[in-house]
Formats: C-alpha cells, sequence, structure tokens
C-alpha cells in the first residue's frame, strides 16, 4: 500500500473518528449497521451526521445484506459504515458483496467506511477492501488480533487526498506518539506472522468448543463460529445484564451485555484465551445460565 494512503492514529477508534471527521459534515446523511460498534455511532452522532441504520439479522448470521442498505440509502447518502469481521458477531462479509457494496456507494456519491480490526482473525485471512476502489476507506489496529492494545497502534488506508487531510486532523489531536511505543510498533510490523503463529489454531480450537457448549444448550442460540474472536449468541432468558452481573459478581468472569449493541437479549463472548482458560469460562457461564433458568 503506497504510504500516501495510510494515516497512523491512536489506536481504531481514533482512526474511526479520524475518517469520519474527514469524510462528513454536520446534517451529512450517514448510514450505520445494526448491530454495530457503539463508537462508530457515538462519533457519527458527535459530529452531527444524521444517522440512519441498516440491519444485519440474527436469524441470518448476521450476514450483510445488500437489500437492507439499498432499501435506507438515498441521494444524501455521504457515508456507509460497517465494520467486518462483523463486531459482535463474527461474521465474514466477502468481497463480492463489498463490490457491490462499493458500486452501489459510489452512485450515490458516498463513500465506505470498514472497520477491519478483526479482519486477520478470517480463515484464512483476507486482504484489506481498500483494494477495491477509492470509495472505501478502512480502519484497522495492532489490539485486537495481535493482543498489543499498549501500543496504541493504529492506521487508516484512504485515497491520498483523505489520508491528507487526515493526517492534517490528527497533527491537532495527536500531535506525536510516544517514541518507544512507535519503535515496538515497528518490531511488531516485522514479526506479525510469529506474534500471530499460535492465535489461529488456538481460535479454530475455541471456536470449535464454542460451537459444541452452543449446540448443547436450549436457551442459547448462535450461527457456528467461523471467524473471528467474537461469537454474539441470543438467550432466552431476555435481558442479558442479569447473566452479565451474575457472571461478575459470583464467577469472576465477563461477557458483554447485549444493550451495549442495541440488542439486549444477546451477549458478546470473546474467543481470545488460552484453551484451558477458555474452558474455565464456558464452564461458568454454563453454571451461570442454570443458575437463571
Amino acid at each position: 500500500m503506497p504510504t500516501d494512503r495510510i494515516v497512523a492514529a491512536d489506536g481504531t477508534s481514533m482512526a474511526n473518528f479520524l475518517s469520519l471527521a474527514a469524510l462528513i459534515q454536520p446534517g451529512d446523511e450517514v448510514l450505520i449497521e445494526r448491530p454495530t460498534y457503539e463508537p462508530l455511532l457515538g462519533a457519527a452522532s458527535f459530529l452531527g451526521a444524521e444517522i440512519r441504520r441498516f440491519d444485519r439479522q440474527p436469524n441470518e448470521g448476521f450476514r450483510l445484506d445488500l437489500d437492507a442498505v439499498a432499501a435506507v440509502i438515498s441521494h444524501r447518502t455521504r457515508l456507509i459504515v460497517l465494520t467486518n469481521l462483523h463486531n459482535p458477531s463474527g461474521n465474514l462479509t466477502g468481497e463480492s458483496i463489498l463490490k457491490d457494496l462499493g458500486a452501489l456507494a459510489s452512485s450515490h456519491g458516498a463513500h465506505v467506511l470498514v472497520d477491519e480490526v478483526y479482519l486477520d482473525a478470517a480463515v484464512p485471512p483476507r486482504r484489506s477492501a481498500a483494494h477495491l476502489g477509492s470509495e472505501f476507506v478502512c480502519t484497522n489496529s495492532l489490539t485486537k488480533v495481535y493482543g498489543l492494545s499498549g501500543l496504541r497502534c493504529g492506521w487508516v488506508l484512504a485515497e491520498p487526498g483523505l489520508a491528507e487531510r487526515m493526517w492534517r486532523l490528527n497533527d491537532l489531536l495527536g500531535v506525536n506518539q510516544a517514541h518507544q511505543a512507535e519503535r515496538l510498533a515497528c518490531i511488531a510490523f516485522d514479526q506479525l506472522d510469529m506474534i500471530n503463529s499460535d492465535n489461529q489454531p488456538m481460535l479454530a480450537r475455541n471456536r470449535a468448543t464454542w460451537n459444541a457448549f452452543a449446540e448443547g444448550r436450549q436457551d442459547v442460540k448462535a450461527a457456528p463460529a467461523e471467524h473471528g474472536i467474537t461469537v454474539f449468541p441470543k438467550w432466552s432468558g431476555g435481558d442479558t445484564e442479569r447473566l452479565a452481573a451474575l457472571l461478575r459478581e459470583e464467577y469472576d468472569s465477563a461477557v458483554v451485555p447485549g444493550r451495549w449493541f442495541e440488542m439486549p437479549d444477546h451477549f458478546r463472548v470473546g474467543l481470545g484465551l488460552p484453551p484451558a482458560d477458555f474452558d474455565e469460562g464456558l464452564a461458568r457461564l454454563g453454571r451461570a445460565l442454570d443458575d437463571l433458568k
């Protein structure tokens, strides 16, 4: 990727904020998937966007539905926002769908912002949507898949004109990163294959373990995990705040309750743990679910 298309940022959230700030003006119409990563909504709202939503349906595995996007896009739409892999479900949107989405956006004079912070946990990893056309703006970081959140290393891939606008904006907000963190991030980029070498086998094993767990329960419903490091099952017991509170207070464990993703009867589970820890976490989740029957 040419360097004039890359913008460094303090993690993915800042990368997303810089992208939104460079792409939209107050009052612009922005389409954002539902469910989604809440800071995307918060940043767009803060910047004065008129937000419209398109749904990813749980009974379809939270796949990206182009018809749902087409139903809400208008001549006023300036930006379409999504995550890939989808946060929270881990669903993968393939290149053919992304290309069609890019064509739809271009026909309305809009861009597509894709948060790709989980993309390197696809099976196998896919290339960035930034390769598909200038209408795509893509963000990523070393935080999630590579577990290096302390380095605060994120980036944006965009066409040169947009990238320059983001550079100038970042000069106002971020100035310079700590030199030590920048040097460590450079070392990490040279060693990404080594850093990630154990992750894919571990995640494959944990996905299979999760799938068996979910299939064995009547009170949990989820599409089989195929990619990524998160799953987003539905709980038949209703609002998952109760489940999250019980896990935290009685089992020293945690899930993310679905209210953070506008779906209170769902909860997000992280798969990125050593197998023994993950197995123990599932055992505690199972006991908590049994307690709430």
